[in-house]
């Protein structure tokens, strides 16, 4: 083989080793795109608002407002029947208490959607730990439905406590399953009243 030939080789070989070595960089990029975001953050902060059932402000430390969509229930809409005891018992729950917001994504209006915890109401230490999951605290109550359509953004734990607490205040007929036909929000909200 002549020398000619060998650089062309070495410099082929420069080349496509190149080449490789961008292309790890641009797949490991992409990888950190797709695990980043289903890293879980946590907001800590005082409720200032309640809008609904399944939706509150916190302010943050720096007095940032956030509104958080409650992760995994979908309570009844306000003028639906329930609407507004859910609103008051998520307010009983929650407002003007701090919370840890455990949080991995937002939806379309830019909420952040979390699983909300906060202290037990019967805590009465200073600095209480927060254990209480505003959301299955709903669906215990009967003041929401377990929003199977975003079970997979759950944790497996999360979702079958869900689905437990569920099943057992209808079989209790507990707040809204008292009603023989409740009808489900997502349905109230396309117009199927």
């Amino acid at each position: 083989m002549k020398q000619a030939d060998l650089v062309r080789y070495s410099i082929r070989d420069l080349q496509d080793f190149r080449a490789t070595r961008r292309l790890a960089t641009l797949l490991s990029c992409l990888l950190l795109l797709f695990i980043l975001p289903t890293q879980a953050a946590t907001l800590t902060g005082t409720v200032v608002s309640i809008a609904d059932g399944d939706t509150i402000t916190v302010l943050d430390a720096d007095r940032e407002q956030h509104k958080i969509r409650i992760a995994g229930v979908d309570c009844p809409e306000k003028a639906q029947p329930f609407g507004q005891r859910s609103k008051q018992s998520m307010s009983a729950l929650v407002f003007g208490k701090e919370v840890d917001v455990q949080w991995n994504k937002r939806d379309r209006y830019r909420r952040i959607i979390g699983k909300v915890m906060v202290a037990a109401p019967s805590c009465r230490a200073t600095l209480c730990p927060k254990t209480l999951d505003a959301g299955l605290t709903q669906l215990t109550l009967g003041l929401a439905w377990w929003y199977r359509k975003y079970a997979k953004d759950q944790s497996s734990e999360d979702a079958g406590r869900y689905e437990f607490a569920e099943q057992e205040a209808r079989e209790k007929r507990v707040g809204l399953w008292a009603d023989r036909h409740p009808v489900p929000p997502w349905d109230w909200r396309k117009g199927e009243r």
